[in-house]
């Protein structure tokens, strides 16, 4: 019989694994992530809308990887920096690894456009090409270019006394060989798409058909080319893409971090070529004049056979075809505050609460501080605000607050990546309202979701804190599953003060009651816990592990885990997004289980739980909520929070129906094996069919164990023998 000690002893053995051995490449992992991200819009159980909505986000996901990963590998590789990744790839070998992935997702992205196209056709809803333009289609498209597209279009000669535009971060162009019909002189003319435009434009419906027709922007540009073009004969046509370098760089020394930051995204417009895309049948002379004149090196060029900007097809999902989406969904109110008559403040004095998004309504979070807002024994708000969106209630109870004259301070975060004009926008609103607004540091993002509510009450002064796994943003609080923790819980309370202290006057706390923060100590104390599992595993006594994060990159936590693992501590991850562990390596992880839920909802919470020397439950278990994810930046570079949760029935909620159904999950799970392949989580037969986003949208509340762990016993691993896998690998 193999013990613990002899598992122990085989790990001290195998330290010496070469990096490419233990880690997954961060790079790899992330594409496929977007992989999976694809297989969704591939899945025949989901409706056509939906699938649409899929491939329109991997394609978005897609561009922005480009902009900020590739960009800074280019970086890397053109300064001639020889970095070597966690697994041991040089950036030339990570960029030659990434074009050769990204090219084979990209194609499968082309024929999952082509499929959806054709089905979609069948069920009424069309993309047509200028071979399907009627004479009245055609004269209500004239109409249509001349009223809303003529007048924003500038096209452009190109020749020495007209030098090639600067066109900018994902800007779509068409360019074109003319003949001078007058005189027959041949030039070349370039026509900017302003991201303004509709990419599809629907046409009116006619009495006798019930279809619903679009066609695309640059399908209607060709069909009046002789409207920009007036006795001019065409002789090519082709139509490009550019993605830019999109990594804002901030100088070491800023006075005025404002100025700076609207510096920086003006320079982010105009950053270096990373990925050129050009449809395949684009003359031979235009191609290699759109590749000289964006400087481009024929790595970063890709030839498309299908439609450029993928991201784009999300203009097609319409309102007037419910039939083709996910039935509508609206999230509840806790029954908890219907309880209090809506009173917050009531309800979290009563007992902790915890609020489960987006199957919970998001409103609480504002009616937390809408509520504080008003009431006049509230005296002072602290808010972060990482990203709120263009429409934020968060943002005007804030500004209500400030003008009714309780003091409030909000630590926006300028490097919220691609919501750094937003944000600024924010700054300026609050400020003028009389906010107190602090951006934060120079060197460090703060990424904690923390507000504090400071209220008189006849037993004195109290604070009242909201924790949260996500952003205070409300539309993707209606797609993104994350949690909302409010408590009364003074030590939790001053603990949060700390942290504002820390990101306002720089002074960083000497201890902490119950919180960890980064960037002094979420690293250590998930160590120093997952320690103990390993002293718990030694002794015999139970010992296991669960965690759910997006992405699991740092070494030195991976380690851990592997060391916990080969002590006999079983560990169960559900891993969004990128992981760099290897799971069930023998001698190494063969106690670690790695899944990753795609589906409806976009998984973002993030929770530990440990046995804590007790069989896996939530009597006994230590749970924890964190606005981290397992990453060197979250735990370095970032003003972060994890926060223990020691209510019993938070702790239940939280362990026994959250974990307990994303654990359960054999639906909409895949699972990762030893060599990075994700494999489909396919149902044993005798197994009952479970979705974690089904059950969480019709269990009408988190209260006690229900159904999520009926008839099903929480030490069985994510992967019990026997289980089926889909034949498909994502790898």
């Amino acid at each position: 019989m193999v013990t613990a000690e002899d598992k122990w002893a085989k790990y001290k053995f195998r330290k010496d694994l070469k990096p490419e051995e233990k880690y997954f490449n961060r790079e790899l992992s992330w594409l496929k992530f977007n992989t999976r991200v694809l297989e969704e819009a591939s899945n025949p159980n989901h409706p056509l809308l939906e699938r649409l909505n899929f491939l329109s986000i991997c394609g978005s996901n897609l561009d922005e990887f480009f902009m900020v990963r590739v960009a800074g590998l280019s970086g890397q590789e053109a300064s001639g920096m020889h970095v070597v990744s966690r697994d041991g790839m040089t950036p030339a070998e990570q960029l030659k690894a990434i074009n050769d992935y990204s090219t084979t997702l990209m194609q499968g992205q082309q024929q999952c456009w082509r499929d959806l196209k054709q089905e979609l056709a069948n069920k009424g809803l069309k993309v047509i090409s200028d071979k399907d333009v009627t004479k009245t289609d055609k004269k209500w498209l004239q109409e249509y270019f001349l009223n809303e597209v003529f007048q924003v279009l500038t096209p452009l000669a190109i020749d020495p006394a007209h030098p090639f535009p600067f066109i900018p971060n994902l800007g779509f162009s068409l360019i074109l060989s003319l003949t001078r019909n007058s005189d027959q002189l041949h030039t070349a003319a370039l026509i900017p798409v302003p991201n303004q435009v509709k990419r599809f434009i629907r046409l009116p419906d006619g009495p006798h058909n019930k279809e619903i027709r679009f066609i695309r922007l640059e399908t209607l540009i060709s069909l009046f080319l002789d409207q920009l073009f007036p006795n001019y004969t065409l002789d090519g046509l082709g139509a490009f893409r550019v993605t830019r370098d999109s990594e804002v760089e901030v100088e070491d020394e800023a006075e005025d971090l404002v100025r700076v930051f609207e510096s920086a995204l003006k320079r982010r417009r105009r950053g270096s070529v990373i990925r050129l895309k050009i449809n395949h049948d684009m003359p031979k002379p235009l191609r290699k004049m759109i590749v000289k004149e964006m400087g481009c090196n024929e790595s970063n060029v890709i030839e498309v056979d299908g439609i450029l900007g993928i991201c784009d097809l999300s203009q097609l999902i319409v309102k007037d075809r419910p039939d083709l989406q996910f039935p509508s969904y609206s999230p509840r109110l806790p029954e908890r505050i219907k309880e209090f008559g809506g009173d917050i403040f009531a309800t979290i004095k009563a007992k902790d609460l915890i609020v489960h998004h987006p199957y919970e309504t998001f409103d609480v979070v504002h009616s937390f501080l809408m509520q504080a807002a008003a009431d006049p024994n509230v005296i002072a708000i602290k808010q972060t605000l990482y990203r709120a969106g263009e429409q934020s209630p968060i943002v005007n109870a804030l500004i209500e607050a400030a003008e009714a004259g309780k003091s409030v301070t909000a630590v926006v975060e300028l490097k919220a990546r691609f919501d750094e004009a937003q944000n600024i926008k924010w700054a300026r609103d609050l400020e003028r309202a009389g906010v107190q607004v602090v951006f934060g540091f120079l060197e460090m993002k703060t990424h904690a979701k923390l507000s504090i509510v400071v209220r008189k009450e006849n037993d004195g002064i109290k604070t009242y804190c909201h924790f949260g796994t996500g952003n205070y943003h409300p539309i993707k609080a209606r797609i993104y599953t994350d949690l909302s923790f409010f408590t009364d819980d003074q030590k939790l309370g001053r603990d949060a003060a700390k942290i504002f202290n820390y990101i306002t006057g720089y002074v960083a706390p000497s201890t902490m009651e119950k919180l960890s923060m980064s960037p002094f100590g979420i690293r250590n104390r998930l160590m120093s816990l997952i320690d103990s599992e390993i002293k718990n595993a030694k002794k015999g006594l139970p010992a296991a592990i669960w965690a759910k994060m997006n992405a699991l990159v740092d070494a030195a936590i991976i380690d851990k885990l592997y060391e916990a693992s080969c002590a006999g501590v079983q560990i169960e991850l559900i891993v969004r997004g990128i992981c760099c562990l290897k799971p069930q390596v023998k001698g190494l992880s063969e106690n670690i289980y790695v899944k990753s839920i795609v589906g409806r909802f976009l998984e973002h919470s993030r929770i530990i739980c440990f046995a804590n020397g007790h069989d896996m439950s939530p009597e006994n278990g230590l749970v924890f909520i964190s606005s981290a994810d397992w990453m060197p930046r979250n735990f370095n570079y970032r003003v972060e929070a994890l926060v223990p949760v020691e209510n019993a029935t938070v702790k239940e909620q939280v362990m026994g129906q959250i974990m307990g159904a994303n654990i359960r999950d054999n639906l909409q799970s895949w699972e990762l094996d030893a060599n990075g392949s994700y494999l489909r989580v396919i149902k044993n037969e005798e197994e009952e069919a479970f979705s974690a986003h089904q059950y969480f949208m019709t269990n009408p509340s988190l209260s006690g164990r229900g159904a999520a762990l009926e008839n099903w016993a929480p030490e069985r691993h994510l992967v019990p023998k026997g289980r089926k896998k889909a034949v498909q690998k994502n790898s």
